[in-house]
């Protein structure tokens, strides 16, 4: 009901979104830094019409990029009377000021809303509307926020270097010579791998505390004790008999293959034996963050891995691969969508690189945007219910649909939706995956996984488009899934799962 009320009422769900704060806030007093959450704040913020400084104050970014091109291209030399006649340098460092202020500030929120919604045992958060709508104005600022970047590239203040800090690559802003004591860069550069990494630090931290508080227990519990051999039960670490650097390598690579092989919590997305009819789903994106990014676009196809293919299904589908055979996949679709202007007019070369598609394409009436069109949100969910849906990485999928698809976070914790990975049964279940030299955490690519099980010939390479990528997989999937079953293993083995298996929320029966 809520997602074909946003679909009578345009952007105005964004403004309402704004009345599930009390919910809310009564449940999530502090962000996922652990600090407290200015409610008051979120409540001010204009979700509806945009959230970024310059969008408040009414200036036209695109306009001042261009005029900012045409200004500085026709000269190597910038004057301070040029540079301020497009936008005042300090006016340009303050709008990036705030803009950077107010995302680390929303992301934080947007970040925690996931595990607070998902533990709601309670039910007190009966919607994930306002994670979607702070998400929406989020992806828009930070679209503010790159057009910011690169007028500053135009009026000669500074360069962008893209660096890789631990988990993540930022864009470092680099002082142009002549120009460090125009503006400060120091308040305006990138915290979000300073944020992510202290994040995940804390939390490993955390693990590791309660690791060494279970082990603590353990060995309280069972003091004494010892294995045959007469070493301790709980003597980790040692490499035992192990002489020369030959044997310390073979234990070392027995040790990562064994860690490999371990169950986790991956394993609760493997198909049970009984899995049929099943929707495989890919979707393309402008970057790997869904609070950031927009889907560009999805590809899916439905295939039985069990019973015949459905007689009255249209053969002989055309892939943009045409070397790609139709065989046991039906019900194939392909969905494009498109990108706000500003984020059409910087481009996106690493997306054109990878998939072909060309953002600065997307701007037009042709392509509606994947976040605003809601009728397009309620087709794509009534197909995520109706069966398993598969996807490789299916996290990734998971975490989009999440901030963008009406009523997916509803149905998916009310356990209508199941979630079947493609990636787990490689790691679990595919030998060739092992980790070697060149693959240390395995080679668990679609594109690797889709050439071992004779789905894509190894002298091709993964398309990177929803639809071929889809097909790709669930050719891959059935084959597996046929092999396993005749070797009696995987979901016919040790510690399969009768039924669709898979990950979804609720009982199991």
């Amino acid at each position: 009901m809520q997602s074909m009320n946003e679909a009578k009422t345009g952007r105005s769900w964004l403004t309402e979104a704004k009345q599930d704060i009390s919910q809310w806030s009564a449940s999530m007093p502090k962000n996922a830094d652990n600090e407290r959450i200015d409610w008051h704040w979120v409540m001010s913020l204009d979700l509806e019409h945009g959230i970024g400084a310059a969008k408040g104050q009414g200036i036209d970014l695109i306009a001042v990029l261009n005029a900012a091109d045409t200004t500085f291209s026709s000269t190597s030399e910038k004057t301070d009377s040029m540079q301020d006649s497009v936008l005042s340098v300090q006016q340009l460092h303050n709008l990036l000021k705030k803009d950077l202020a107010v995302r680390d500030r929303l992301e934080s929120i947007i970040a925690q809303c996931n595990t607070t919604f998902m533990t709601d045992f309670d039910r007190l958060i009966a919607s994930y509307r306002l994670p979607r709508a702070l998400a929406y104005a989020n992806r828009r600022l930070c679209d503010e926020i790159a057009v910011l970047r690169r007028i500053g590239v135009a009026m000669g203040l500074w360069t962008i270097a893209e660096e890789r800090r631990e988990r993540v690559i930022v864009p470092v802003l680099q002082s142009v010579a002549g120009a460090e004591s125009r503006v400060n860069l120091n308040d305006i550069q990138d915290r979000t791998a300073q944020i992510v990494n202290g994040r995940a630090e804390r939390r490993a931290a955390e693990r590791e505390q309660k690791r060494a508080s279970d082990y603590a227990m353990s060995r309280a519990n069972l003091s004494g004790v010892t294995s045959p051999g007469g070493s301790k039960v709980f003597d980790y670490g040692s490499l035992g008999s192990a002489g020369g650097s030959a044997d310390l390598v073979e234990v070392a690579q027995d040790r990562r293959l064994a860690d490999y092989k371990k169950s986790d919590w991956r394993d609760a997305y493997l198909p049970g034996r009984d899995v049929d009819t099943v929707m495989g789903i890919d979707i393309e994106t402008t970057g790997t963050d869904p609070a950031r990014v927009y889907i560009i676009d999805a590809g899916f196809e439905f295939m039985n891995m069990i019973s015949p293919r459905p007689a009255g299904e249209p053969a002989g589908y055309r892939y943009e691969q045409d070397y790609y055979e139709t065989g046991d996949a039906y019900g194939q679709a392909r969905l494009s969508f498109g990108v706000p202007a500003q984020n059409a007019l910087l481009g996106n070369p690493l997306i054109l690189d990878l998939t072909g598609i060309d953002v600065r394409d997307r701007a037009s009436a042709d392509f509606r945007l994947f976040d605003e069109w809601p009728e397009a949100q309620i087709g794509l969910l009534q197909r995520l219910e109706q069966q398993p849906y598969v996807a490789h990485n299916a996290r990734f999928e998971h975490s989009f649909f999440m901030l963008n698809v009406a009523g997916y976070a509803e149905s998916y914790r009310a356990g209508n939706i199941t979630i079947i990975d493609t990636l787990p049964m490689s790691r679990r279940w595919d030998e060739g995956s092992i980790p070697d030299d060149e693959h240390p955490h395995g080679n668990n690519t679609l594109d690797a996984y889709a050439k071992r099980q004779g789905a894509l010939d190894a002298s091709k390479s993964e398309r990177h488009l929803g639809l071929e990528d889809t097909h790709i997989m669930l050719v891959a999937m059935k084959h597996h899934l046929g092999v396993l079953h005749a070797e009696g293993r995987g979901p016919w083995g040790a510690g399969g799962r009768p039924g669709n298996g898979g990950k979804r929320c609720g009982k199991r029966w």
